[in-house]
C-alpha cells in the first residue's frame, strides 16, 4: 500500500498541472466574488467561509475523472483488479484517494488562508475555515472515487462524475460551512458541526472505496 501511495504521488507530481489548475480555479472563484458582490467589507467577511468552501468544492471536482483514467489507459488498473480481492480492492482505492487528495486537494487547503484575505476574513475565521477544509475535503475525494469508478470506462466522463458526486457532497458542504461560521459566531457552537464533518469523512472513507472497488471490478468484467 505504501508503494502504491508513493507511486501515485510521483505520478500526480509528474503529470503537472492538476494541483496548479485547481489552485488557479480556486483563486478565480474567490477573486471574482468581491467584484460581483460589491465593496462592502462586512458582507464579504460574512460570506467568506461559504465562498471558500464552494470554491474548494468546485476545484476538488475538477480532477476526479482522472483518478482511475490513467491507470486504465496503461493497463495497470486491470492488473490491480485481477491481483486484488474485493476487500483488498477497496484498500487500493483508499490509498489512491489519499494520493489524489495529497497532490490535488491539499494545495487548496494550504491556499485557503491566503485567499481569505480577498474576503476580508479575520485570522481566526481563516484558520478555522482551513481546518474544516482539511477535515472535510477527504470526504469529497472518497465520494468522488465512487463516481470516477462508475465513469472510468467512458471516454469523457468528467461531467457524469460531477453530476453523480455533487448531490452526495451537499451534507459535507453544509456541515463544513456551519463549522467554519461557528469559529467567529459567538452563540453558535463549533464542536457539533465539526464532529459531524469528521463523522462524514470517516463514513465515506469506508463506503466510498468499497463502492468504487465494486464498480471497478464490475467494469473489468
Amino acid at each position: 500500500m505504501l508503494a502504491l501511495y508513493l507511486r501515485d504521488l510521483r505520478l500526480g507530481v509528474r503529470a503537472g498541472g492538476g494541483a496548479l489548475v485547481g489552485v488557479l480555479f480556486f483563486l478565480v472563484v474567490i477573486t471574482v466574488a468581491p467584484f460581483a458582490i460589491g465593496p462592502e467589507m462586512n458582507l464579504l467577511a460574512r460570506i467568506g467561509p461559504a465562498m471558500l468552501w464552494v470554491g474548494a468544492l468546485l476545484a476538488s471536482l475538477l480532477g476526479l475523472d482522472r483518478l482511475f483514467q490513467a491507470d486504465r489507459e496503461d493497463g495497470s488498473l486491470d492488473l490491480l483488479v485481477i491481483g486484488s480481492s474485493r476487500h483488498m480492492m477497496a484498500m487500493v482505492v483508499f490509498v489512491k484517494c489519499l494520493a489524489h487528495w495529497t497532490t490535488s486537494v491539499l494545495p487548496l487547503v494550504v491556499a485557503a488562508p491566503l485567499l481569505a484575505l480577498f474576503m476580508n476574513m479575520s485570522f481566526a475565521s481563516a484558520l478555522g475555515t482551513a481546518l474544516t477544509l482539511l477535515v472535510g475535503t477527504p470526504a469529497i475525494t472518497f465520494i468522488g472515487a465512487a463516481g470516477a469508478a462508475v465513469a472510468v470506462s467512458l471516454p469523457r466522463g468528467g461531467l457524469l462524475v460531477t453530476v453523480l458526486v455533487l448531490p452526495l457532497v451537499i451534507p459535507v458542504l453544509i456541515f463544513g460551512v456551519s463549522a467554519a461560521y461557528a469559529v467567529t459566531a459567538e452563540p453558535d457552537p463549533f464542536l457539533p458541526p465539526f464532529l459531524m464533518l469528521v463523522a462524514l469523512t470517516l463514513f465515506f472513507a469506508v463506503i466510498g472505496p468499497l463502492a468504487a472497488g465494486y464498480a471497478l471490478r464490475h467494469a473489468a468484467d
